[in-house]
């Protein structure tokens, strides 16, 4: 096992693109593409800050979160960056609405307290014992840990 420096520990890993399946039938229009994008960003904007951070001696950015909140902001930023590529999906502007994301144009303002259209986004570090709402008839895209070849995204 190799041993980092914490210099080193800054530089995310880049991510695998074969660790992705191509013939996966993702709803609302979103691809495997749009999702390595929206992950590449997230790994581009955790390098930058863990870079930026390591220049003032403040430990990782994800040192100093607790795990629950660094998961959450792993799936706010999926929820925000996934439509930047995908424009047939939008964030649920509802405060704590449910799925996270949603086909646009569906709903007025793209805001809805609960429906059944759309994609709930989970990260986690952990590859099981999700936390989030009951278990209902919606699309659940579930980031984890890297030792996971990529997202699982079931209905």
């Amino acid at each position: 096992m190799a041993t980092f420096t914490e210099q080193q520990a800054c530089i995310p890993e880049p991510l695998n693109p074969h660790g992705f399946n191509p013939k996966a039938k993702l709803p609302h229009g979103v691809t495997i593409e749009h999702i390595q994008f929206a992950m590449n960003d997230f790994l581009d904007f955790l390098g930058f800050l863990d870079q930026q951070l390591y220049t003032k001696g403040i430990p990782r950015f994800e040192k100093m979160l607790m795990p629950a909140n660094f998961s959450s902001m792993v799936g706010e930023f999926m929820t925000v960056t996934i439509p930047k590529y995908c424009p047939s999906v939008v964030k649920n502007k509802y405060h704590n609405g449910h799925p996270d994301l949603l086909p646009a144009g569906v709903f007025a303002d793209d805001s809805i307290l609960h429906a059944a259209k759309g994609i709930e986004i989970k990260a986690s570090r952990y590859l099981r014992g999700w936390q989030g709402h009951n278990p209902e008839n919606v699309w659940l895209a579930e980031l984890s840990p890297p030792v996971s070849p990529s997202p699982v995204i079931k209905r």
